[in-house]
């Protein structure tokens, strides 16, 4: 029997998105300590540049292309500025408010995305489940924007605006792959990698630009966080996803999704020590059944799984 076609994932598999989840909500709290060091977007361009060479070198190595056809090159440059769109915004928009803050309004994406693929896609309209998601993950951003730490800058607001931003580009990264994932005919490597090599010069003209005389400091946490970001972030962990995503029907996979922001807002208590007030954790549970709610498996997932294209839009 087709691994696609089980009703359940196994617990190993589970075991496996949990950590994803864990590495993911852990991603935000690496690029907050990262930016006190290097620059946002040049951080942001050093990641999409070693992550890049990670990857090619990997699929050389195994025999897969990751090259995208001469003829397919617009589409590449389309999910790439798109992809180096929602990492400028976030890798910026941290340098003002609080990592638990920003993976909250980051995980946002599923309600854009259902959102647009009500418009955009034909068999992926929005259900009552669907819509009932969307609307609890919009109050749950209320309280999270009420929330109040004393650390908490004043210019918060505008670090808010932009995490918002970045999941609205990250939702348009994939609604442009599944809408166009026909016509592209590339593979998830294909795919990975285009978002990566095209968003190199576009983050890093940015930062030649905006943060140009901007001192480094090298620090050991730094490093590590660079290092975690690059190697075990934007290539190792997208590699298990296109493990699972190649054994498992995809709407399954995503409603777990809702873990990396609760890991994102403790990790961020506990190593950065930003304040977690009661009204954080409320939007957060808001946040995360919508999340839940939107990406529940319904009847028509598999015909909605057979339908997308490449899966590495989902990723962050």
């Amino acid at each position: 029997m087709d691994a696609r076609s089980a009703t359940r994932i196994p617990v190993t598999a589970v075991a496996i998105l949990t950590l994803l989840c864990f590495i993911w909500g852990a991603n935000v709290v690496a690029i907050k300590v990262s930016i006190q060091g290097v620059p946002p977007l040049l951080t942001a361009g050093l990641r999409s540049a070693v992550a890049a060479c990670l990857l090619a070198a990997y699929c050389l190595v195994r025999g897969y292309k990751v090259l995208v056809p001469r003829a397919k090159l617009h589409h590449a440059a389309i999910i790439g500025t798109l992809f180096a769109l929602d990492f400028l915004l976030l890798y910026w928009g941290n340098l003002y408010t609080h990592a638990s803050r920003a993976v909250i309004f980051l995980y946002t994406q599923p309600f854009w995305t259902a959102l647009g693929a009500h418009f955009l896609l034909r068999d992926d309209r929005l259900s009552l489940a669907k819509g009932s998601g969307l609307a609890i993950a919009f109050i749950g951003l209320v309280p999270v924007y009420l929330s109040q730490s004393p650390s908490l800058g004043e210019l918060h607001w505008i670090g808010d605006l932009m995490i918002v931003g970045a999941a609205f580009f990250w939702a348009a990264t994939t609604l442009y792959v599944k809408k166009m994932g026909g016509v592209m005919d590339i593979n998830h490597y294909q795919c990975l990698f285009a978002q990566l090599f095209f968003s190199i010069p576009i983050l890093l003209i940015a930062s030649f630009f905006l943060e140009a005389g901007r001192p480094l400091n090298l620090t050991t946490p730094v490093v590590l966080s660079l290092v975690f970001q690059c190697v075990i972030v934007a290539f190792f962990s997208y590699l298990l996803w296109f493990w699972l995503i190649q054994a498992y029907q995809v709407s399954k996979l995503a409603a777990y999704t809702f873990l990396a922001p609760i890991f994102g807002v403790m990790l961020s208590g506990l190593l950065l020590s930003e304040g977690t007030p009661a009204l954080l954790w409320a939007g957060l549970a808001l946040v995360a059944a919508g999340i839940y709610l939107v990406n529940r498996p319904e009847d028509t997932a598999v015909r909605a799984d057979q339908a997308t294209g490449p899966g590495s839009e989902g990723l962050v």
